[in-house]
């Protein structure tokens, strides 16, 4: 059986769908499937989910990553999403046949490879040292163009390097390994931003919440929507619905009400399609956007 990783860009471009599209060519080009995509114009970022056997994937990640430094510039990007980099984060997750310490080694060689590129890369998850992506995104692209801050250099730097800090356009990525997460959106109505910002720090684990709960409360402009955007990293220790029942009781507590949740990517099988579908509003309960089903078929 030929073993299978998956990659999960996230790009700093959420308004140009023929970019999007593009990312999405380049990458199957290469020979690997694309399981998934997504772009939001105000959190102004894509991201897309592809599989294939490592070696072909490590090439597609490094084919879109060149597309990305060419087709982005961060002087000229804003979003309410944190970012660094035009290709922001790149991990890489074990599928079929791999382990965690596999998905590691293809993200040092994908991060010598964007290095080569001229791209200053982080390194973060089982590839990294320790340093939690949040930290490494602190204070965005504009925090690091003038230089990096003090516990802030970057893993890997391109040599030689003229410029003070991240490369001028093109900025840094974060490069991973980890285990699937559930990334997702819970928009709710009737609350004001400091309000959703509130509960979203409150059940965030940096907060005392959620184990493994990363989240952030949002306003999106350009369908005037309140959002809690949240990655959950551990699905076993944190079952979803626990933290959807918390934030809806919050909500309703406060006076709202939670209007429908947004899957982004491939939707983890622990997440309980016909309980989602009815519980959760989701949008777009497709079972054939299973993360399971749709890495089983993954051509070997």
């Amino acid at each position: 059986m030929t073993p299978v990783l998956e990659a999960v860009p996230n790009f700093s471009e959420g308004r140009d769908p023929a970019v999007v599209r593009e990312f999405a060519r380049v990458i199957a080009s290469e020979g690997a499937e694309v399981l998934a995509r997504s772009a939001d114009p105000d959190h102004h970022r894509s991201v897309i989910s592809f599989a294939g056997p490592p070696r072909v994937v490590e090439r597609a990640a490094l084919s879109v990553a060149r597309l990305a430094m060419e087709a982005i510039d961060m002087r000229r990007h804003a979003g309410v999403h944190p970012r660094v980099g035009a290709l922001d984060v790149l991990p890489f997750i074990p599928a079929r046949g791999l382990g965690l310490q596999d998905a590691a080694a293809s993200a040092r060689r994908v991060a010598e490879g964007l290095a080569a590129m001229g791209i200053p890369v982080y390194l973060y998850g089982a590839a990294g040292t320790g340093r939690s992506l949040s930290s490494l995104r602190a204070g965005g692209f504009e925090a690091l163009t003038g230089g990096f801050p003090a516990g802030r250099e970057p893993d890997i730097l391109p040599r030689p390097w003229a410029h003070p800090g991240v490369h001028p356009t093109a900025g840094a990525t974060c490069v991973g390994a980890r285990p699937p997460l559930l990334a997702w959106n819970v928009c709710v109505s009737g609350l004001s931003l400091e309000q959703v910002k509130d509960v979203a720090g409150r059940l965030r684990e940096s907060s005392g919440g959620f184990v493994g709960l990363r989240a952030l409360g949002l306003y999106l402009p350009s369908s005037d929507v309140f959002q809690i955007s949240m990655n959950l990293e551990d699905m076993e220790r944190t079952p979803p619905m626990r933290v959807f029942e918390a934030i809806e009781a919050e909500v309703d507590r406060m006076g709202g009400r939670v209007t429908q949740t947004e899957v982004i990517g491939t939707i983890p099988g622990r997440l309980v399609l016909s309980a989602a579908a009815s519980r959760l509003n989701l949008l777009d309960p497709d079972p054939s956007r299973l993360r399971e089903a749709l890495l089983a078929e993954v051509r070997s």
